[in-house]
């Protein structure tokens, strides 16, 4: 049933695209596998993010070469982040005509990070995230008003696309996991916005990152076009489902799940790492 709801052309053009198809067969029903779960994680990183909790592992579960699972990730990811943003745009949540310096600084962050990728070891950055990424779920957990009204701005959208946008961006395309959290995060605290408008807005920083990232990988050959598009299409739905939950779920509904998926992250990242020997760098993806 489910690889009967996978969009045909989503098939036939990935088996175009992929440059490894000839040597690298999914079965179709681990096709339906990664479609069915992509339909999960979309919905997750439209509410609050770490959908790569789910991608990621069904990536390596189905057979994908290590050194493509990221960049293929990002094609999924990817097409989330635009599948919330476009239902967000068209909601109103999201003024893009007035934020679309941030969605620059976004956009201009993901190159930088994602080329600083090829100079520095981000293995420092895997230990220190896990522990900010609990901060922000105890910062949720105590702090009960946080993103329920708007509040004062206390930056312009300019010096914001400079500072906040920019700098999660260029973690988004060097590290990833988290950057939606962040996102959202500095709209509260930096704009003032609401919970779920935050999420909002975040969605479409995300999609910019994301793209400069994605693009990277592409260029370096690091994306299987077959897994990847057919996840893109699962992406593109849940993600319409989690963008209308958070509009219509509110404040409540992303607090929690936001909670929920930091701690989850931050866990899965510190026990990538203890398992991981200290010689061994993996590349990392959202």
């Amino acid at each position: 049933m489910i690889l009967a709801s996978i969009p045909p052309a989503c098939l036939v053009f990935a088996a175009a695209l992929d440059a490894d198809v000839s040597t690298f067969h999914l079965a179709p029903t681990v096709l339906a596998a990664l479609f069915g779960v992509a339909c999960v994680a979309g919905c997750i990183d439209a509410i609050a993010g770490g959908g790569g909790l789910l991608s990621i592992p069904v990536l390596f579960w189905a057979g994908v070469p290590p050194a493509s699972v990221f960049g293929t990730n990002k094609v999924q990811g990817t097409a989330g982040s635009l599948s919330a943003s476009i239902h967000f745009v068209r909601a109103g949540a999201v003024d893009f005509r007035r934020f679309w310096p941030a969605f620059l600084g976004a956009l201009l962050g993901g190159v930088l990070g994602a080329y600083s990728l090829h100079l520095v070891d981000p293995a420092t950055l895997r230990r220190v995230i896990p522990w900010v990424l609990i901060a922000i779920a105890l910062y949720m957990l105590l702090a009960k008003r946080a993103g329920e009204v708007e509040r004062r701005q206390r930056v312009g959208v300019g010096l914001f696309a400079c500072t906040a946008a920019l700098c999660i961006g260029g973690y988004d395309g060097f590290f990833g996991p988290g950057a939606g959290t962040f996102y959202a995060l500095a709209c509260v605290s930096l704009l003032g916005l609401t919970l779920p408008v935050a999420t909002a807005h975040s969605k479409l920083l995300n999609f910019a990152s994301n793209i400069a990232s994605l693009t990277f990988f592409i260029l370096a050959g690091k994306v299987l076009w077959l897994p990847g598009l057919v996840m893109a299409c699962g992406q593109f739905l849940g993600a319409q489902v989690g963008a209308r939950l958070v509009l219509k779920g509110g404040t409540k509904l992303v607090r929690v799940v936001l909670v929920v998926m930091s701690i989850l992250l931050a866990a899965k990242l510190i026990s990538d790492d203890l398992r991981r020997p200290s010689s061994t760098v993996v590349t990392p993806g959202k």
